[in-house]
């Protein structure tokens, strides 16, 4: 059953793909991939689209890539994107309301580490909140800078979310009901269906997702609720001539929004008030949405066994409104003290038309693969922040009124737009893979972006805030790399890649201390590494090791998250390791492992008027080593269970390193039993020793994770 189904969805997913239909090797190595004896997360011989735009598979590109498609992302009960992430090779990430999708990968945060939806950057962290996972068919991570592929804007690398799409099935029909502790419920279904009165014949296929959830949080007062629908036609409109539509939408509602816990004073290492581990100082009405409307439009064209050609348009619009209470300190009473509050809106639109041609064909008498493109885009967004920074409120942490927003002067007054923001660009890429001998392969990459940013300015003017100004880039970027077949079954690689980085990390809120006086940062990428299997296939393993170094950034201000500073230079260094190996018939065990060593080489902070070196320390938030470890044992072909344990290094929480966040481990365990060929139930335990530990920290703030929770589901497949 579990082969059986896991072949449809992969299928699947690749018949929507225009390289998919005319590349035979990908749908050989998705077959082989599918006759595992369980889901993995190393998979060597499948089509990466994150990595390449020439469908090479992950053995085949000179740079650490792995993917989570929807067969993992099912064997784990992933509930949202950020679940799926956490699960990859040294990522670590977190969804405190603020800082949206906050990512961690190869010593960088935030916006140094790209995430694309289906393949189209954003360029704004906040437009990366995490999405429900049922609407995901799979993502993909790429290490290091991938500005060559997808634009301005990746240091330490690109995550990829891929949304499911209409496949060719006659039909399919998918559900899932999941409820768990603090009142955490889930419904989704999804189908897929051909348009035809007999199937044989079918030219339109059809798809439609939609997933529910809710809960009541487990901190105090914290209620969130998701929508996601997703709606696709797939249309053969000649044997040569595919198109598809695609269309999302996406809502999110957070009521008094959890934004950390108050550290108790007086120490180093951070620690909360465990008698008051799940309070929320937040106000009653705090609040937190999100309304996101996807539009693509996607054209594929085989002109002739060698020649494809793929289009891809897309329209995104977004609206997010925050209006929260959003610090908290203790003082020297023991009382805790409340402050910044804050009345934001984004809204956010982009268009834009990429067109990608690929070719195969002889160069110099050698096979030869090409993929050239051009690229525009336009986004445009509007901030309406309001803050008043001399509110404050002082409440008994035993017994106290959270109060209500609109109580609180200057932000009660309603949103004063003050920013309007509008990014142009226009790019030229090309990408060419070079077979030199039968088993070295040369990879090569360049693009061009043109961009061109304007800002109006609603509010004060000052000279750091003019009404107006506009600035002009023309980075360009590349990757070289060679890969080299030892065997069959196992390959090196290396490669140098660079990289042109936003001044701000995101012009979509970029002020003019941020990028009026800065050029774009630059950054560039050593990596070797090796992928191979081994014991007749039973096993497959990745390593990698890299170096990355990137100069003029920006990084947040420990003592005001809501600011950024300059940074001169950052160097990372690090070592990623991922296997799976099937022990015995019955049990697989799977792990990945990482750690980075990244510092500031060149970093002056203003501290009371002061400039403070930070040369040496390490960035806020970045732990130096990650491990993910899953063992998964099938005493029958219909009952399975697993362990699955996570270690997360500690993290300073400040610039100056003299505050820190613990490590902590967290361990889980499931039992899985199929009652039938199309139910399967699962019971799942996360957080089995209820660690209290910090996914996120930030000046005397502990950003903490769930407890112990437990959960019931069940899958329906037909």
């Amino acid at each position: 059953m579990i082969r059986n189904t896991s072949l449809v969805l992969v299928m699947s997913a690749t018949c929507s793909c225009a390289w998919a239909q005319n590349a035979p090797l990908e749908l050989s190595a998705t077959t082989v991939d599918a006759d595992r004896e369980a889901p993995s997360g190393v998979q060597l011989d499948e089509p990466i689209r994150t990595g390449s735009r020439l469908g090479l598979t992950a053995r085949e590109t000179p740079a650490s890539v792995s993917v989570s498609d929807r067969r993992v992302i099912e064997a784990r009960d992933a509930k949202d994107t950020q679940d799926v992430i956490n699960a990859m090779t040294g990522v670590n990430a977190s969804a405190n309301p603020g800082y949206g999708g906050f990512v961690t990968y190869r010593g960088f945060t935030q916006n140094q580490v790209t995430q694309l939806y289906n393949g189209i950057n954003l360029g704004y962290s906040s437009a990366t909140r995490p999405v429900d996972a049922w609407v995901i068919d799979r993502v993909e991570l790429l290490g290091g800078p991938s500005s060559f592929l997808h634009g301005a804007g990746a240091v330490g690398g690109s995550i990829n979310y891929i949304s499911k799409l209409a496949n060719r099935d006659a039909q399919t029909l998918d559900g899932r009901i999941r409820y768990g502790s603090y009142d955490d419920a889930e419904y989704a279904f999804g189908i897929n269906q051909a348009l035809a009165a007999n199937p044989a014949d079918a030219r339109h296929f059809a798809r439609l997702d939609f997933s529910h959830s809710q809960g009541n949080g487990y901190i105090d007062r914290n209620q969130r609720r998701t929508d996601s629908l997703a709606f696709s036609l797939l249309s053969d409109l000649t044997p040569d001539l595919t198109h598809t539509l695609a269309v999302e939408y996406q809502e999110d509602k957070e009521d008094s929004p959890y934004w950390g816990s108050p550290i108790l004073p007086g120490r180093s290492t951070m620690k909360i008030d465990k008698s008051r581990r799940f309070e929320n100082y937040n106000v009653a009405d705090g609040r937190y949405e999100q309304r996101v409307r996807w539009l693509r439009s996607m054209l594929d064209y085989q002109a002739s066994d060698s020649t494809s050609l793929h289009n891809t348009l897309y329209h995104y619009a977004a609206e997010r409104d925050y209006r929260n209470v959003e610090n908290y300190r203790y003082n020297s009473a023991g009382n805790v003290l409340r402050s910044s509050p804050y009345l934001q809106r984004h809204e956010q639109r982009v268009i834009g038309d990429r067109l990608e041609l690929r070719h195969d064909n002889h160069l110099f008498g050698l096979a030869s693969q090409w993929a050239l493109g051009a690229d525009w885009s336009r986004m445009r967004q509007t901030l309406y922040p309001t803050a008043n920074g001399s509110w404050s409120s002082t409440v008994d942490p035993d017994h106290f009124d959270p109060g209500s927003f609109d109580d609180i002067p200057v932000v009660n007054a309603g949103l004063t737009k003050q920013r309007h923001h509008e990014i142009t660009n226009r790019a030229l890429f090309a990408e060419n893979r070079l077979e030199l001998t039968d088993r070295l392969a040369l990879l090569t990459a360049l693009r061009y972006d043109y961009l061109d940013m304007e800002v109006t300015n609603y509010g004060a003017v000052s000279p750091t805030s003019p009404a107006f100004f506009e600035r002009r880039w023309e980075p360009l970027s590349g990757r070289v790399g060679l890969t080299y077949a030892l065997t069959p079954s196992a390959s090196l690689y290396l490669q140098y890649s660079t990289a042109a980085d936003l001044p701000a990390g995101s012009l979509a809120s970029a002020t003019y201390s941020n990028v009026g006086l800065f050029d774009l940062s630059k950054g560039e990428q050593w990596e070797a590494g090796s992928k191979f299997d081994f014991l007749d296939g039973r096993g497959a393993a990745t390593v990698a090791v890299y170096q990355i170094v990137r100069k003029d950034f920006a990084v947040r201000d420990s003592s005001n998250p809501n600011l950024t500073v300059q940074a001169g230079q950052q160097t990372s260094r690090g070592i990623e390791l991922s296997a799976r190996l099937q022990v015995t018939p019955k049990l697989l065990a799977e792990a990945n492992y990482a750690y980075v060593d990244a510092q500031y080489d060149r970093f002056n902070e203003a501290v009371n008027g002061v400039s403070v070196s930070r040369k040496g320390n390490a960035p806020v938030n970045v732990p130096a080593n990650v491990g993910n470890l899953w063992l998964t044992y099938s005493f029958t072909p219909d009952w399975s269970a697993g362990v699955d344990a996570r270690y997360v290094d500690s993290v300073y929480a400040d610039n100056a390193n003299t505050l820190k966040a613990p490590a902590y481990t967290l361990f889980g365990a499931f039992a899985r039993y199929r009652l039938d060929e199309h139910t399967t139930l699962t019971g799942r335990v996360r957080n089995l020793t209820d660690e209290v530990y910090a996914k996120q920290a930030y000046g005397t703030q502990y950003y903490m994770g769930a407890p112990r929770t437990f959960e019931l589901a069940m899958d329906l497949r037909f």
